[in-house]
């Protein structure tokens, strides 16, 4: 486990094309510009998993500073992705201790996601030690 770097884009790219097939592949000029912005956002991290010297998993973590909880702030997850190579061989397990680990080091109070509506994906965050404990709400843009 460890944080992205630039040489991991097009790796980062294949990994979220297994988590929304239906996207289209985001153009070399966007996908570098956000790059940038993302690597340079305070707080950030995109922890990868490197397994047989290929990307295995990804999380994208963002630290959002908190006026509540003493001034705790909460680290939320999202764009959880394990190749499906590697799937069911305890990447996804590291890299959400990893968030964890990454949470408790920037002091947040909590860690917080948004996880698919499927049971398979609620009983792997049960088994990380996550609970079902508010309902999200989404609403989708244009």
């Amino acid at each position: 486990m460890r944080p992205a770097d630039a040489a991991d884009l097009p790796s980062l790219l294949a990994l979220y094309s297994e988590l929304n097939p239906d996207d289209a592949p985001l153009p070399q000029t966007s996908a570098d510009a956000i790059w940038s912005a993302i690597s340079s956002q305070r707080g950030r991290t995109i922890l990868v998993a490197e397994a047989a010297g290929t990307l295995a998993g990804t999380a994208d973590c963002i630290v959002l500073p908190n006026l509540t909880r003493g001034g705790r702030a909460i680290l939320f997850v999202e764009n959880v992705v394990v190749a499906g190579s590697f799937q069911r061989r305890g990447v996804g397990r590291q890299l959400m201790e990893a968030a964890v680990r990454l949470g408790e080091s920037a002091g947040c109070y909590k860690v917080q996601l948004l996880a698919a509506d499927d049971e398979y994906v609620h009983t792997f965050y049960k088994a990380c030690g996550f609970q079902a404990l508010a309902e999200g709400f989404r609403r989708y843009l244009p």
